[in-house]
């Protein structure tokens, strides 16, 4: 009977919405309607709560996190549901002296030196008035209309103050702390994450979190296709992106995009099995359900059984 009633539902539905679609339309509110339903459907396996698997998995032991461009803390922007932050040992670098004070109050390792491909000094651009936006590279105007800025958004992007800061690469930062594990890598440097990635050498994350800028809104910063192939040449595979912000171009101008290791390839296979209770941990943190389940089977996980029974809202 339950079907039944449910394919009525779905069959009404598909009746229905294309009147409404019109109605919406009309009102002048169709791409918020549709932004708002991408948003509930991006956040729908948050309705789980995976905290006594992840601490089955885990035990006593913490998921490593690094965040790089840390202005705001671990997890700020509510990217994944806080309830899961206690899970993680996150280390944050912030060049930024009055930012990394802030966060030194807070966490156990705060890094202040900037993360580059080399050992080298470089000046950041400071934008003040815009919390997070300060880059290696310049802020481009010509760029603003195509992110659809108003008059107050771009007056944000203004260069308050410039500073020359000593970088290292990533893996020089993990080696002074002694950290030899990564398991999650979040970069958000407006432009630096190809030079980033560049000095990470042997550390190889269970998931990246990486920003990347599809229509550039700094000056000569790397192409994304550079970014992207590049990670592909690392051997990780894309498995989510989530838009940024405003856009004038019926693409975003910019991502979060989600990598994992490509378990396709002997390489991503093997790292991905050695580390197996950690992995479905961070893919049941950032609700990849479903791919979870088909790498469960292919790599025929011992754990694969706990997540057998969750369906992946993201779909419905």
């Amino acid at each position: 009977m339950k079907r039944i009633i449910f394919r009525l539902i779905i069959s009404f539905s598909k009746f229905f919405l294309p009147f409404l679609a019109r109605f919406f339309i009309l009102l002048r509110i169709n791409r918020r309607v549709i932004n708002f339903l991408n948003e509930k459907s991006f956040l729908a396996n948050n309705y789980y709560n995976f905290n006594k698997i992840i601490q089955m998995l885990l035990q006593n032991n913490k998921l490593i996190a690094l965040d790089v461009g840390a202005q705001g803390g671990f997890n700020s922007d509510e990217f994944i549901s806080k309830e899961y932050n206690k899970f993680f040992e996150p280390i944050m670098i912030e060049p930024i002296k009055e930012e990394s004070d802030k966060l030194k109050k807070k966490y156990k390792y705060v890094l202040d030196k900037a993360l580059w491909s080399s050992e080298i000094t470089k000046k950041i651009y400071i934008l003040e008035k815009r919390l997070g936006s300060s880059s290696m590279y310049e802020p481009d105007p010509s760029s603003f209309k195509i992110y659809n800025l108003n008059e107050k958004e771009c007056d944000q992007f203004q260069i308050t103050r410039t500073e020359n800061i000593n970088c290292e690469p990533l893996s020089l930062s993990l080696k002074k702390i002694s950290i030899n594990k990564l398991h999650y890598l979040k970069i958000d440097t407006q432009g630096s994450e190809l030079e980033i990635l560049r000095g990470m050498k042997e550390h190889n994350p269970l998931l990246m979190r990486i920003e990347v800028q599809i229509l550039p809104m700094y000056k000569n910063i790397p192409p994304w296709t550079e970014l992207v192939n590049f990670i592909d040449k690392m051997n990780y595979m894309l498995c989510d992106w989530k838009p940024i912000g405003k856009h004038a171009t019926r693409v975003p101008a910019e991502m979060d995009m989600i990598f994992i290791p490509n378990y396709r390839s002997t390489i991503g296979k093997k790292f991905i099995i050695e580390n197996q209770n950690e992995f479905i941990s961070l893919m049941l943190i950032f609700s990849q359900l479903s791919l979870l389940k088909i790498i469960s089977e292919e790599l025929n996980f011992k754990s694969k059984n706990l997540i057998k029974d969750f369906n992946d809202r993201f779909f419905y």
